[in-house]
């Protein structure tokens, strides 16, 4: 029997949109929060919400916020009882889950063994492969580079994937379809995983052409309960990084649904996984599935579940954390509708995806029914170069896919974010695509089928301040409340409204 913790307070070891939203769930829940910042997170959102707030050192983050001791030194001085660890920084960091119970707090999160498995891409395919759980044909554990070379050529075969073993992210990963290729991308790949994991460790997988990249959300508690919350689909990505997430998954039928919600949950139990964590695997033309790899942390695109199935992830993860048990059962997992989440990236869509700094000037959020935004910036915030170039996250729901796309469509029109560049249009221009509207599109999509349809950067001076006179116009009908009848809409975007209406 579980021992129940007694969560007071927490101390949020993260910034950002995913701060914002630890900390509003901890309000919910009557718990008192503690926020962390850099020198130039100041005056960021996550710090005018939390109830206490601590500077913890320059920008960088290998200075402040991947400071076990500093986030350590927080908690106790503040008095948290509890550390949530967000996504990104230490999130997946063993030493950290392991200092925090050390220093005798609450760490809500997956237990350090779990975390460290599942953290070696090489560990976890051998731990799930002998739990049962389909792999991709790759090589073991424990080859030297002349070891892999060999494999590939006699069992694995080009294309192949070499992979960071520590790695994530799409760092450390290179795609080889020559023989001619393999030295210099094994060593390409060796140099990534050494400066960005610090470990140099690589492995081959055999690449899954035309691939759909879906993963499965996981929740166990402490009394042996293990449950999945359906599938989403990331195959919208681009060099790895996924860029738009949906729920459910548009190629998914009840059969493919199950047995990979089966397989899921096998894969967490063979690590005695607890917490929230994500099951990720490749799906391919004929689907056939195989794991991936599995996040031991809240996902960036959690809110797509949260929409679909009415549960309050990192509720529940603190729930669990306190040695409760599930609130909901795998009988009582449902699909509600359909949810988009695009994420809003501070990025030149135009110019080969170019991150962009600089001040919001202005920061118009969409809303209405169906309408989600998590964001961590306002107007006049600072974009800086030291973190990752998410700004928000939007997400959107609809009784059915085909409402979904159409309330995203509008949702990134009313959205106005000016002073730096954002992937906006990039996302304007995909809900546009037909591919896209078809659920036709794999991992592969973004990158080799799909093109922006117009050059921003082409644009006439003169046209430039009349769209900027126009922002400027909406936003102070917006603040005067002024409501303006829609111009009709004459796109093809009408005959997909009418397809719905007929099949309902």
């Amino acid at each position: 029997m579980a021992e129940l913790q007694n969560i007071k307070k927490v101390l949020v070891a993260n910034r950002g949109e995913i701060a914002v939203r630890i900390i509003r769930a901890c309000r919910e829940l009557g718990i008192q929060t503690v926020a962390v910042y850099s020198d130039v997170d100041r005056e960021s959102l996550h710090v005018r919400y939390a109830d206490e707030v601590y500077h913890i050192g320059p920008p960088q983050p290998g200075e402040s916020y991947l400071r076990i001791d500093k986030l350590i030194d927080v908690a106790k001085k503040s008095g948290a009882d509890a550390v949530h660890p967000g996504y990104g920084f230490l999130s997946e960091r063993a030493a950290f889950a392991e200092a925090t119970i050390d220093a005798g707090l609450t760490w809500i999160g997956p237990h350090p063994y779990a975390i460290r498995v599942m953290g070696n891409k090489e560990e976890a395919r051998e731990t799930v492969r002998k739990a049962g759980v389909p792999v991709v044909p790759g090589t073991h554990p424990g080859l030297t580079d002349e070891e892999i070379i060999k494999a590939i050529h006699q069992d694995i075969g080009f294309p192949v994937l070499i992979k960071a073993a520590a790695g994530g992210g799409g760092k450390g990963m290179r795609v080889v379809r020559k023989p001619d290729e393999l030295l210099s991308s094994m060593a390409a790949a060796h140099r990534e995983a050494l400066g960005a994991f610090g470990d140099g460790t690589i492995y081959a997988e055999k690449l899954v052409d035309g691939a759909r990249h879906i993963e499965f959300q996981i929740l166990a508690d402490m009394h042996g309960n293990t449950i999945h919350l359906l599938e989403r689909e990331c195959s919208i990505q681009r060099r790895h990084q996924k860029l738009v997430e949906e729920a459910p998954s548009p190629i998914m039928d009840e059969d493919l649904r199950a047995r990979m919600g089966e397989m899921a949950v096998k894969a967490a139990q063979s690590v005695n996984y607890v917490n929230a964590g994500t099951i990720e695997c490749l799906v391919d033309k004929d689907k056939n599935f195989y794991f991936l790899e599995m996040n031991t942390r809240i996902q960036v695109e959690h809110p797509v579940t949260e929409l679909i199935t009415g549960v309050d992830l990192v509720k529940e993860q603190i729930r669990i954390a306190r040695g409760r048990r599930l609130s909901i059962t795998q009988e009582q997992v449902r699909i509600n509708g359909w949810a988009i989440e695009c994420r809003i990236n501070a990025e030149d869509p135009y110019n080969s995806f170019l991150p962009s700094i600089g001040t919001v000037s202005t920061y118009i959020a969409p809303s209405g029914a169906g309408v989600r935004v998590d964001s961590g910036i306002y107007e006049g915030f600072d974009v800086t170069p030291y973190y990752d170039s998410m700004l928000a996250k939007l997400i959107c729901w609809g009784e059915t896919r085909a409402t979904a796309v159409l309330r995203m469509r509008r949702a990134l029109e009313e959205y106005k974010i000016m002073g730096l560049k954002t992937n906006i249009p990039f996302h304007q221009n995909l809900m546009d695509s037909l591919r896209y509207q078809a659920g036709n599109f794999d991992t592969k999509f973004v990158e080799e089928r799909f093109q922006m349809n117009e050059d921003e950067s082409q644009l006439r001076p003169d046209v430039a301040a009349i769209m900027a006179t126009l922002v400027e116009h909406q936003r102070r009908q917006q603040a005067a409340q002024i409501v303006q009848r829609p111009e009709r809409d004459t796109s093809n975007w009408k005959w997909v409204g009418r397809y719905e209406r007929m099949h309902r």
